[in-house]
């Protein structure tokens, strides 16, 4: 159990990190500033709590012992990630914010970023008594 929240700390570490990274690069580069919107901490703790509840969802599987429905979790994460794009996409900037069309461009990716990083790491979690449907 430990082992799992771990891995949602982790995964949350390395997307908040590439997330940070995206942020500084597409800010410096388009010259936008959107500090007054999004800053570091918010980033850093979305991360780590959207991938801590994917770790949740893992564990609920291998509590219940419902292992093959790994993949449908995975689709669901998916789906959850797609749809959180709607926020940004649909959010009014304040008037005094320079260049709000190219909010969109950055904070959409932002969204994906916690389930590229869980999915990247996942089998590096892996447990040695799981079955072998979700080894192979």
């Amino acid at each position: 159990m430990k082992k799992i929240f771990t891995h949602g700390i982790v995964a949350g570490t390395l997307a908040a990190i590439a997330s940070l990274i995206y942020v500084h690069v597409y800010q410096s580069a388009l010259g936008a500033s959107f500090d007054k919107i999004i800053n570091s901490g918010s980033i850093v703790a979305s991360s780590i709590f959207g991938c801590t509840l994917m770790a949740v969802g893992y564990l609920l599987l291998v509590q219940f012992k419902k292992e093959k429905l790994t993949g449908i979790l995975n689709l669901v994460i998916v789906v959850l990630s797609f749809a959180s794009i709607l926020g940004p996409i649909g959010i009014s900037l304040p008037l005094d914010i320079e260049a709000p069309e190219l909010f969109p461009g950055l904070a959409v990716p932002l969204h994906f970023f916690p389930a590229l990083a869980f999915f990247a790491i996942e089998p590096f979690f892996r447990q040695k008594n799981r079955n072998s449907d979700l080894t192979t």
